[in-house]
């Protein structure tokens, strides 16, 4: 354990040692949508996020666990996290409460078009992730739009702290009979929220620490209805929490939005959004002044689809060592794009994966 006042530069898993900060692609469906596990070692990823609410759907956790678990179902032999659910589950009932129900017991819930109903607790939450073979296991949590009202707050992270008591005696029990050490155990991470209301938040964080657990994630949307950063929430959320505990903020993965994530403290991003906009056709790239630090405007978008683009031989960024700007231009790309050629998602997707592996190396470079 490093001193409490010291921040947390990495965190050791069984299948390799993740160094902060970190950006992890999401892997939803244990697939990051165009690239394979040789894609993303190529792009310097260090570990992926998969969700359970998706996996315990598709392909099914008994498929999951015939075919030997995540990594090797997937081919990717380096660390997972997965995600408990809690946001997609919350997402489904509040778009539709015809979907499903949130109360103390769990969450029970029944997608659209599935003939099959759901109910995912807090122990089949960890039951679930365990059987996974997952590196980090994240507790079932109670989620509310930051705007929610107090007393539907309240009662989130009233949820939140009971779901993660039962969280971790479920993961303790599980491990102690398989009689795994605490140096070959996965880590558990709680949830933290509270909304807007800082007392809440502060209440949640507390209660979650005295629960020894190993790490902590920022719960709820971190954007505001305008998708402005919630900077203050966060940065007092950060501050609840010792430094030497790792802190995941999860849904983070705009650019600027890790930059500033980071500088208050978080080592764990993830977002599906640097993916989304690579299939989109909106690539990321660093401006000159990047080489000197994240002040000003230190990065740009290029999109796939425009005329300027059409004869360029130049790589979509000077200042990318990717395998895409390393050997294609950009009148190639967008040959391909303009095509249809499904090759364009897979080249665009590493592009930019290897874009937020670069701004991950960036900022641990910048505060060494």
């Amino acid at each position: 354990m490093l001193e409490s006042n010291k921040l947390c530069r990495s965190l050791p898993l069984l299948r390799g040692e993740l160094k902060f900060p970190v950006f992890l692609p999401d892997a939803t469906f244990g697939i990051v949508r165009s690239v394979d596990a040789m894609d993303l070692t190529a792009c310097h990823v260090q570990a992926v996020v998969m969700n359970t609410y998706h996996l315990m759907q598709k392909p099914g956790s008994s498929t999951i666990q015939a075919l030997g678990g995540l990594n090797r179902m997937t081919g990717w032999n380096k660390p997972i996290l997965t995600d408990s659910g809690g946001f997609q589950a919350y997402s489904l009932i509040h778009q539709n409460p015809k979907f499903g129900t949130i109360t103390d017991q769990g969450i029970r819930f029944q997608p659209e078009g599935s003939e099959r109903k759901y109910l995912l607790t807090p122990e089949k939450c960890i039951q679930l992730q365990l059987s996974y073979g997952s590196d980090i296991v994240i507790c079932l949590d109670d989620c509310t739009h930051v705007d929610a009202l107090q007393e539907e707050q309240e009662l989130s992270v009233k949820r939140t702290i009971q779901w993660a008591r039962r969280c971790k005696a479920t993961f303790d029990i599980i491990l102690d009979e398989r009689r795994v050490d605490l140096e070959h155990r996965p880590k558990l991470f709680g949830v933290i929220q509270g909304g807007g209301i800082k007392e809440l938040r502060a209440r949640c964080a507390q209660s979650l620490l005295e629960l020894g657990l190993d790490g902590f994630g920022y719960g709820g949307w971190p954007l505001d209805g305008q998708g402005h950063l919630l900077e203050d929430i966060l940065s007092f959320t950060r501050e609840q929490i010792p430094a030497q505990y790792p802190m995941h903020a999860l849904g983070v993965g705009h650019p600027e939005n890790v930059v500033v994530c980071y500088r208050m403290g978080y080592g764990m991003f993830d977002s599906a959004m640097p993916t989304r906009d690579a299939r989109h056709g909106r690539l990321y790239a660093f401006n000159e002044n990047a080489e000197n630090g994240f002040s000003g405007e230190w990065f740009h978008y290029v999109y796939m689809d425009d005329k300027k683009n059409i004869k360029s031989d130049l790589p979509i960024s000077e200042f990318c060592d990717c395998p895409v700007c390393q050997r294609y231009s950009m009148g190639f790309l967008n040959h391909l794009f303009k095509t249809g050629d499904t090759l364009i998602t897979r080249l665009c997707t590493i592009h930019n994966l290897r874009f937020m592996t670069q701004l991950s190396e960036r900022l641990d470079l910048e505060s060494a």
